[in-house]
């Protein structure tokens, strides 16, 4: 090859630099894209080399209780071997919005009515219902004798029981033996807001007034309590509230915020936090705009619409409704960290300490430690509220902790605490169906709370309704068992296809990147020992 450069070239810096980068063998450059691969894999997605971590535990050595609870769960000083294909706090916790695995089933709804006339959705799934397949009204007229466990579940931000971890939750625990009931914030879930009662990071009269009145109908039953995300951060903020006043005998707060104001700082840190930000701003836009008639009056709707970040929201809603002065004053007074030391009631925290939404930077570990009540487990991975395990990653460890933490708390002698009995409004008349909504539905997709006389007068209508068709139905009912035994064969494997046609496209996209990350540390070197064996014989021939 001739490399003498002539006078003309002389004057072109470009042609040299051009002439000399040729000189570089191809398979360099296919080296350094890999190597530009592998560092925006490891920086920007926070990819890792799949390991089983331990879990790492704090808790105050003087405390009789968490040294049996700590002897007893073998989650807690186990290990975590995440989802091979999941090496990623990013790519768990987008997994787990975009597909779940979350396994199907039906709630039974159960609206309870607050002082300030606000509207909450208790979605209930029975042990019965998921092992037995029998439906069991959730009423008033509920026997108080049942001393079934019961978990109550508070979701996370802009979240329902319908999302998909609150779905693995409550699935394992109902399959254990226990009721679990999900006490969804109010506006969510399908129901409309019926007050200028907005819920926030740091309100928990709803879910004191939900857990006084599940007592009431249920005072032989021990009852638990699940926080998520936001949902943690109200748990702990209401059992540090109350103290030891609470019928709960035992709670879980899973990837809690703890301070806000920390929290707030982290998410507008880099850019891939800044992404979870923007994706967080338009879920309460979306929360928002669903309500946009209460809302838009108690709130600035301009600044709701231009908002890009979770605190400018927060300045333009949130702040005003709870009518806070600024928004980190509204942060301080929520973040549930100035409550852990007076907690009362044991209290199992879990949090990854890459979560990419609640930073372990505002992880309160010398008030945990200090508290006698409280078991701070942190995992090296996780995500945030996903913690996938297994080659299919169908299974949450989270989930498995709870189930197991509870298990060990209800079967101890500290499980025997006083329950107090409190007089709480009766929530509205509703029938309990086997869909999630099962009141009138408006034309904005909203479940609206209905007048007591109003059911009766329909229920009365349906019952003359169907006394008139027994005549009729009778002679077509060996038609329609038929018919039924067929719909019953049909009907899930035409849901399993609607599923694939609707998620298709996603699926083949995730596999195929799947099966490069896996493959590339092996093949990667294959290919490049190839490519530089074939430009040898070129250059020979």
């Amino acid at each position: 090859m001739n490399c003498t450069i002539t006078e003309e070239e002389l004057v072109s810096p470009y042609l040299i630099l051009f002439k000399s980068l040729c000189l570089i063998p191809f398979f360099h450059y296919l080296f350094f894209l890999f190597l530009a691969i592998l560092l925006f894999l490891y920086l920007f997605l926070e990819i890792h080399f799949p390991r089983s971590d331990p879990i790492s535990l704090t808790f105050n050595p003087n405390s009789d209780l968490c040294q049996f609870i700590v002897s007893k769960c073998r989650l807690l000083h186990g290990r975590y071997f995440p989802t091979i294909w999941l090496s990623s706090p990013h790519l768990q916790t987008a997994f787990l919005s975009l597909f779940g695995n979350s396994p199907p089933f039906c709630y039974k709804r159960n609206l309870f009515q607050a002082t300030d006339g606000g509207t909450i959705a208790l979605d209930w799934l029975m042990h019965s219902d998921v092992v037995e397949g029998i439906s069991q009204v959730v009423n008033g007229s509920t026997p108080g004798n049942d001393r079934t466990p019961i978990a109550i579940v508070v979701p996370g931000l802009t979240s329902d029981s319908t999302a998909a971890y609150i779905k693995h939750l409550a699935f394992r625990l109902a399959k254990e033996g226990w009721n679990v009931v999900v006490s969804n914030h109010r506006g969510l879930g399908g129901i409309s807001l019926t007050s200028d009662c907005v819920y926030n990071a740091g309100w928990t009269e709803d879910l004191r007034k939900v857990i006084d009145h599940i007592h009431s109908q249920f005072p032989e039953a021990p009852l638990f309590a699940v926080g998520t995300s936001i949902g943690a951060n109200v748990l702990v903020k209401y059992l540090g509230e109350d103290g030891t006043d609470t019928p709960l005998v035992g709670a879980t707060a899973v990837c809690s915020p703890w301070d806000l104001l920390i929290c707030d700082r982290f998410i507008n840190r880099k850019l891939v936090q800044k992404l979870y930000d923007r994706v967080l701003t338009v879920g309460l836009q979306g929360y928002a705009q669903l309500h946009h008639s209460i809302i838009s009056r108690i709130a600035d709707w301009e600044g709701i619409k231009k908002s890009r970040s979770v605190r400018e929201f927060d300045n333009y809603a949130t702040r005003l409704v709870a009518k806070f002065e600024t928004t980190d004053a509204y942060y301080r007074h929520s973040s549930s960290a100035q409550f852990v030391g007076n907690v009362g009631v044991p209290l199992l925290c879990i949090s990854a300490l890459d979560d990419p939404v609640c930073t372990r930077e505002a992880i309160p570990w010398d008030e945990c430690r200090g508290n006698k009540n409280i078991v701070l487990a942190t995992t090296t991975h996780g995500g945030h509220l996903a913690y996938y395990e297994g080659i299919t990653a169908t299974s949450m460890w989270w989930v498995r902790a709870v189930q197991e933490y509870f298990e060990v708390l209800l079967s101890s002698p500290y499980a025997d605490r006083r329950q107090k009995t409190q007089i709480i409004p009766e929530p509205l008349e509703s029938s309990i169906d086997q869909g999630p909504y099962i009141l009138e539905t408006g034309e904005d997709g909203l479940v609206a709370a209905a007048a007591a006389s109003e059911v009766e007068t329909t229920r009365a209508n349906a019952e003359e309704e169907d006394s008139a068709q027994i005549g009729k139905t009778s002679y077509h009912l060996h038609k329609d068992n038929t018919r039924q035994g067929y719909n019953s064969l049909i009907g899930p494997l035409m849901n399993r296809v609607d599923q694939l046609s609707r998620y298709s496209r996603k699926s083949v996209w995730l596999l195929a990147y799947i099966a490069i990350i896996s493959t590339w540390p092996l093949l990667g070197p294959a290919l490049l020992l190839s490519i530089k064996k074939r430009f040898r014989r070129l250059i020979k021939n």
